[in-house]
């Protein structure tokens, strides 16, 4: 019976054939490898009656036997070529494909006397010469121009198929990074609310995507000897994704520290912004808004804003709003930058809104801003109700407004709220 030849298949057929093979789903690498060697074998398309797979190994400047499959005398496992013995290895880093005269004793005992290889996946530099990490040879009753020419096509479309494999994998372990990234995150955010004296805090953080660069907290000193207080802060990195998320960790750590100090505002965020200069020196840009509440019969507040957006107060005596600008630059712009401190006197019914620029700057699918003054009129219509009530109509408002629109930000509100007089 006479055995078909490589000329016979029309290369857009290979072209098909490999794309079903290679289309597979495998989990490693060889795995794939080896389902190729074994298909090479048993398809009659390829007239190939023995094929083996060669993996590098630099460390001894060698090619080990992975894998051997059909009708040839079989050969050690784990059985070793040495690079320098055998010419035709380099010799694939330039033609991709080589056919040869084998010369090593063993193979030739084996019955291998003439033979095709292949070169796939990635070049590895060894002593100044390329190779390539895996190798593909086969045997057929014929090995001419026709075989190396589809060895060269096989060995194209299986480097094609090991980069995805690597790239899928890569994904994969990007994907269990970033749900273990937002999962810390999540973690070092507080509780929603949070009650102090005759004030309630209510905080929600919204991230664009997995993980997000706002972040807001809720700080007391742990010395119980300390003079009881409250911090709230807010912050917004300037990078998106993964490296704000970072940036978002370490104000959140710094800041954690630096409270445990009964340190002067102003010392406190002058020192984060020259930390955050030196840690980021690529994506360095944060805003912050800060403010800390002791107990006080005027409702003092002392707040100090690094570039963030203005906070607004509302007073409940007067219905006005009040925008609490910044009082210094935005951390990390260069060290040693200096904040000051401002104050407002929260009364009772007053409410105090600090939000990220995801909200203020959310867009409608025809771009048009949210804006401060649509934020303004909500803290008015909903001042009376409890800060969680205030927080998630707005939210809610603001997802509204930009349903459908191409450009979002993570979003983050915190309402702050002085509600009856704290009885002793």
């Amino acid at each position: 019976m006479t055995q078909p030849q490589p000329a016979s298949l029309p290369q857009r057929h290979l072209y098909k054939l490999l794309d079903r093979v290679l289309g597979s789903s495998f989990d490693s690498e060889e795995e794939l490898l080896k389902s190729l060697v074994r298909d090479l074998v048993e398809r009659d398309e390829f007239a190939v009656v023995g094929a083996r797979l060669w993996k590098l190994v630099p460390e001894h400047s060698s090619y080990r036997l992975l894998y051997q499959y059909g009708d040839v005398q079989h050969i050690p496992d784990d059985y070793e070529l040495d690079i320098a013995e055998q010419p035709t290895f380099a010799a694939l880093a330039e033609r991709r494909t080589v056919t040869d005269v084998e010369t090593d004793t063993l193979l030739r005992e084996r019955g291998i006397r003439i033979y095709s290889a292949t070169g796939v996946g990635r070049l590895v530099k060894i002593a100044g010469q390329k190779f390539y990490e895996y190798v593909i040879a086969i045997n057929a009753p014929v090995v001419g121009e026709e075989l190396s020419s589809m060895l060269a096509i096989i060995g194209s479309a299986a480097s094609s198929a090991l980069q995805n494999l690597r790239h899928r994998r890569e994904r994969e372990q990007l994907a269990r990074d970033l749900d273990r990234a937002s999962e810390l995150q999540r973690s070092l955010l507080p509780d929603h609310t949070v009650e102090f004296l005759d004030y309630i805090a209510f905080g929600i953080s919204v991230p664009d995507s997995v993980v997000g660069g706002d972040y807001f907290d809720y700080l007391r000193p742990t010395d119980m000897h300390e003079e009881q207080r409250l911090s709230i802060v807010v912050s917004d990195a300037a990078s998106k994704g993964l490296p704000a998320a970072v940036q978002a960790l370490f104000v959140s750590g710094a800041l954690r520290m630096g409270i445990t100090y009964h340190t002067k505002i102003s010392s406190l965020i002058s020192r984060l912004n020259t930390l955050v200069y030196e840690t980021f020196p690529n994506e360095r840009f944060v805003t912050l808004f800060y403010c800390e509440i002791t107990p006080s019969a005027s409702g003092l507040v002392l707040y100090t804003n690094a570039g963030h957006c203005p906070a607004l107060h509302y007073s409940a005596s007067s219905g006005r709003i009040a925008a609490l600008e910044p009082t210094g630059p935005i951390l990390g712009i260069a060290p040693n930058q200096r904040f000051s401190v401002e104050n407002i006197n929260m009364q009772h019914g007053d409410v105090l809104l600090i939000v990220t620029d995801g909200i203020l700057e959310a867009q409608s699918p025809d771009g048009q801003l949210y804006g401060q003054a649509r934020l303004e009129e909500h803290l008015r219509r909903s001042a009376g109700e409890q800060p969680r009530t205030i927080a998630m109509r707005i939210l809610e408002d603001v997802q509204h407004f930009s349903a459908g629109a191409q450009y979002s930000d993570d979003r983050t509100i915190v309402v702050l709220k002085r509600t009856a007089p704290h009885r002793a």
